[in-house]
């Protein structure tokens, strides 16, 4: 049971079973974190710095149009890398075990939109092989080390701080919201089109709906409210809105003002960020006494 406050938990802890360690992340679990991470840096410099669709077509394995496409897809590889980076050094499972469904959700949907719209590709570029590679095998392999990282993680102590129920009811909800909003942009690309701030094709409606689906890890708040479970996700969250609101900035002739889903999410980018930022300083900052959390 929390306290009244809906801060602390009451769950009775366990750092062992017989003479097995538990919270901790596997050796193959980090070595998975640290293969995926230089794929993920070099196609974020690629489509962060060169987003055009000459550049894209030249250099990466499709050709994307408009910029704010490519640069939005590259915020979301930066932010998966910072994760995986900081997943391979973490030294507890239930701190980055969050993250891990929702890169499934993000590389499996990908690798479908990759079946689905094969003719799209540069199959001439190398990129292109090993955006195949990546997403034919990323989802399986992080399913995997999922699966069998999961029986590590230890329930809540009365030490560690939960997120207060109005946090985890907006959290949540947030979500909710972007996973049902990827589900719109995959299994309706067509007409998703038709109201999107920025020029869609079937193929950009599923890849911008597989960033949406990232969404999932906001959700799992749900099942565990400890802030240790959520804080690195909140920061990955923070690097992707950020890069994403940059970018917006930079590519604004890319968005029709005359279409009310344009403001819509405009306002849903800057108020998430300032509602992520609001909660990092109240959990990691400014609470009398409070120590940053590591691992």
């Amino acid at each position: 049971m929390a306290n009244p406050s809906g801060d602390v938990g009451r769950y009775p802890a366990f750092d062992r079973i017989g003479s097995t360690p538990r919270d901790r992340v596997l050796p193959a679990t980090r070595a998975l974190c640290v293969f995926i991470v230089p794929f993920l840096l070099v196609a974020f410099v690629l489509l962060y710095f060169w987003p055009s669709a000459d550049d894209t077509g030249r250099l990466f394995a499709w050709r994307i149009a408009p910029d704010f496409t490519s640069m939005m897809l590259a915020s979301a590889y930066v932010g998966g890398a910072y994760f995986f980076i900081r997943a391979a050094a973490a030294s507890q499972w239930h701190r980055i075990g969050g993250g891990f469904l929702p890169v499934v959700l993000f590389s499996g949907l990908l690798g479908v939109a990759t079946v689905l719209h094969w003719d799209r590709f540069v199959h001439g570029n190398v990129a292109f092989w090993l955006w195949a590679g990546l997403y034919f095998t990323a989802p399986l392999l992080v399913l995997l080390a999922w699966w069998v990282n999961r029986g590590q993680s230890l329930p809540a102590t009365v030490d560690d701080v939960l997120l207060a129920t109005p946090e985890v009811a907006v959290i949540a909800a947030a979500g909710v919201l972007a996973c049902v909003t990827a589900v719109v942009l995959f299994a309706l690309p067509g007409w998703a089109a038709t109201v999107w701030p920025w020029p869609l094709t079937p193929l950009t409606s599923r890849v911008v709906g597989s960033i949406f689906a990232l969404g999932f890890a906001a959700v799992q708040v749900l099942a565990d409210r400890r802030w240790t479970c959520a804080r690195l996700l909140v920061q990955v969250a923070l690097i992707m809105l950020g890069l994403m609101t940059v970018a917006a900035v930079r590519t604004l002739g890319d968005f029709a003002a005359d279409r009310p889903l344009t403001w819509l999410l405009a306002a849903g980018l800057v108020g998430s960020l300032i509602g992520l930022a609001g909660l990092y300083w109240r959990r990691e900052i400014s609470r009398p006494g409070s120590r940053p959390a590591t691992g």
